[in-house]
């Protein structure tokens, strides 16, 4: 089940208290084609609403806001070869990064897929 933010990111719970980041699937669609991403650090600390990482497009430079607090605990190196497989599978493989100590009542605090689907029309 996917969560998702007011910035178009989306959360995934993968197992306990450990969670995968990506974009949405509008969100890819309103950067345009992807041709650079600055991965978060294994290990670093996400704060929500703070930079969770730097994308790049043919239309503009952007922060990607982290929609949780946690630590990084994977990224995804795919991108780092291959930035677009966000657009081309921005909720399944194009996943950013995972991380844990995660507050699940932040994660709660997400949007379902439904509220999202409203919120972006």
């Amino acid at each position: 089940m996917l969560k998702y933010s007011e910035e178009h990111q989306w959360v995934r719970k993968y197992s306990d208290n450990c969670y995968e980041i990506g974009i949405s699937a509008y969100g890819a669609e309103e950067l345009g084609e992807l041709n650079f991403i600055e991965l978060p650090k294994p290990e670093s600390r996400l704060q929500a609403g703070e930079p969770l990482c730097v994308v790049e497009s043919v239309k503009a430079a952007s922060d990607l806001l982290s929609p949780l607090t946690g630590t990084v605990t994977e990224v995804n190196i795919l991108l780092e070869s291959n930035p677009a497989l966000i657009n081309e599978s921005p909720e399944q493989k194009g996943w950013i990064c995972r991380c844990k100590d995660v507050d699940p009542q932040e994660f709660e605090t997400l949007m379902s897929s439904e509220e999202y689907q409203r919120y972006i029309k």
